[in-house]
């Protein structure tokens, strides 16, 4: 039914249907599922994601490397003060972003969104607005039918893989979809969600994947977080009559050229970036009991 976001965004307005109608559409007539188990199954996804979420706040999840584990209570403690500099919502979204990776760090069960290494944006995103939008559960499923719409665009035009095309294929395809979703979820636009999902992905074209001690821990769960924060300002532009001058097809083949030029010491192999500092190296001896002097 549909290849690029242009073609999406015009069934969409030409059908007068929103873009989660379209998504299940296409699901219905690819897979030959029914309607019903199509939105029972996302239903599922999204009690993965809220389980995730909610585990993350109230417990210190520690991952097993002790590389990551604690900061989204740590977020969660510093709002409760009312001190914060940004408003709560983008923080509560924040905290949720880092909940959902932290539980997967920790080998809890979370939602891939579109990978494991990116899946707390889009949730995080999500859950961070419940309290202002009071969205009900199916426009919560909704929403994740809109970002599963951009993320099928990605994958079969670019890529969401960090070891193909860096951490611009992961988390920045997430803040992308996750920006998108919420124009929906907020009353905006088809063609405003692509906006949303273009502002969003164009600021993070050429982020590399550079994870320390090749796990997806560090730097990947404060990407998570920072991508959360970027998905909701350019969702917000977006709303606000902001257009990208690139079209959204064109940033994501943009993102895919970029993906295909970067070296493969910054695609998920830690032999670059922050994996390869002093630091990230010295983690990585630490969590693999490795000797660091090349001599022995």
């Amino acid at each position: 039914m549909f290849r690029n976001v242009a073609e999406l965004i015009e069934l969409a307005e030409s059908e007068s249907k929103t873009i989660a109608n379209v998504m299940i559409e296409q699901e219905v007539e690819v897979t030959g599922r029914p309607r019903e188990l199509i939105i029972k199954q996302m239903k599922n996804n999204l009690k993965v994601m809220k389980e995730a979420v909610e585990r993350g706040i109230s417990e210190r999840v520690q991952s097993v490397s002790g590389l990551t584990g604690g900061d989204a209570i740590l977020l969660q403690e510093y709002m409760k003060k009312g001190q914060f500099l940004s408003s709560e919502t983008v923080l509560d979204a924040v905290s949720k972003a880092v909940a959902t990776n932290e539980v997967n760090a920790a080998m809890g069960t979370i939602c891939a969104t579109p990978t494991a290494g990116s899946a707390g944006v889009v949730p995080g995103v999500l859950f961070g607005m419940v309290n202002k939008l009071q969205p009900t559960e199916e426009q919560m499923v909704d929403y994740l039918f809109t970002a599963g719409a951009f993320g099928f665009v990605v994958a079969n035009n670019a890529s969401i893989s960090g070891a193909a095309g860096g951490c611009q294929a992961e988390v920045g395809s997430a803040t992308g979809m996750a920006a998108a979703a919420l124009v929906q979820l907020a009353g905006g636009t088809p063609s405003q969600s692509a906006e949303a999902m273009a502002i969003a992905l164009k600021n993070m074209l050429g982020l590399v994947c550079d994870p320390v001690a090749g796990l997806v821990e560090v730097p990947c769960v404060k990407r998570n977080a920072i991508g959360a924060s970027i998905a909701i300002v350019a969702a917000d532009m977006a709303l606000a009559g902001i257009t990208s001058r690139i079209p959204c097809d064109e940033v994501i083949d943009a993102m895919y050229k970029i993906g295909q030029t970067m070296p493969e010491a910054l695609r998920e192999t830690a032999q670059g970036g922050l994996a390869a500092t002093p630091t990230g190296r010295e983690l990585e001896a630490k969590i693999f009991g490795m000797s660091l002097n090349k001599n022995e």
